[in-house]
């Protein structure tokens, strides 16, 4: 089949994200990784030992950035002092694409260090499509966004996710970061068809996947990045390979960080899935005790009111 595009990257392979925990192993060993995914806003203004070692490690493989406070869909003026930091480590470390997240992380300059979501409707579309266009200029190239997991949903919301996603990648003409691990929290927090959501997406535009682990406190999920990636994670990933004819995967794990052996070995079982014929599901784990679940309710899906 004949969709690769990517925006005319290569496939990397398999890489996992770059953390401090892990440098001394990197270093030392070299370990076999075919690339790796760094936070950008943890070295645009570092001149200590995490640049010194980002340096060497550029200098062996191929890097990633991924950033998280570009605030893409905020209504204050996008950042240019930052866009010119950004930019400038995207030729220190020669980054084969630049990605962030569609959401927006604050307003009136404050940052709330989350990433919050949209209201999905024309409006904010048209917002972001012009947003993106001049971050692109400013950077020289495509910029790649990635969809976030989310909580709640807005009353003016007037198209999914995945239509928002696809009008705006094709309108800015930018590449899309597909987390699946996301897709499927989001689809549980909201009640959708999460096959759905990786059918509808621009395959062609998909740049990189992400995957990682997740919470399931019963009544939703939250995106903690902090384990292992669940059975219908896999899946889902094995259909977003088959559809985007094979992208650059990540693993992300940010908290309860094993050794680095371990969080390798982690992305390495995608091989697996990228067979066209896979084998019967596997048992899921057994679900939480209920004792130890949250009591946290359903996260909220505002709706208008019926009546005044």
């Amino acid at each position: 089949m004949a969709i690769p595009h990517r925006l005319g990257h290569p496939n990397l392979g398999l890489g996992v994200g770059l953390r401090t925990t892990h440098f001394a192993h990197i270093l030392d060993q070299h370990p076999s990784v075919d690339w790796f995914e760094i936070i950008s806003e943890n070295y645009m203004d570092s001149r200590g030992r995490p640049a010194y070692v980002l340096d060497q490690i550029a200098e062996r493989y191929p890097i990633v950035m991924h950033g998280v406070s570009m605030s893409i869909g905020s209504t204050d003026p996008l950042n240019m002092a930052y866009l010119r930091k950004l930019q400038a480590l995207v030729q220190r470390v020669d980054a084969h694409w630049v990605s962030d997240h569609l959401c927006w992380t604050g307003v009136a300059t404050l940052n709330s260090h989350d990433l919050l979501p949209l209201p999905l409707n024309e409006e904010s579309l048209a917002h972001v499509v012009e947003r993106i266009r001049i971050v692109q200029d400013m950077l020289e190239r495509p910029l790649v966004l990635e969809n976030p997991s989310s909580y709640v949903t807005f009353a003016d919301s007037t198209m999914s996710e995945w239509e928002f996603i696809r009008r705006m990648a094709e309108e800015a003409d930018c590449g899309l970061l597909l987390d699946v691990n996301n897709v499927y929290v989001s689809s549980v927090n909201h009640d959708f068809d999460p096959v759905e959501y990786i059918e509808a997406v621009p395959h062609e535009r998909v740049v990189q996947i992400h995957l990682a682990g997740h919470t399931d406190m019963g009544t939703h999920c939250i995106d903690t990045h902090d384990g292992r990636v669940i059975e219908k994670v896999w899946r889902l990933y094995h259909l977003a390979h088959q559809r985007t004819g094979g992208v650059s995967t990540l693993l992300e794990w940010d908290a309860n960080i094993p050794p680095f052996e371990e969080m390798h070995a982690e992305v390495l079982k995608a091989r697996r899935y990228m067979d066209e014929q896979l084998e019967e599901a596997d048992e899921e784990a057994a679900p939480e005790p209920a004792a130890n679940r949250s009591s946290v309710p359903h996260p909220a899906t505002f709706v208008k009111s019926e009546a005044e």
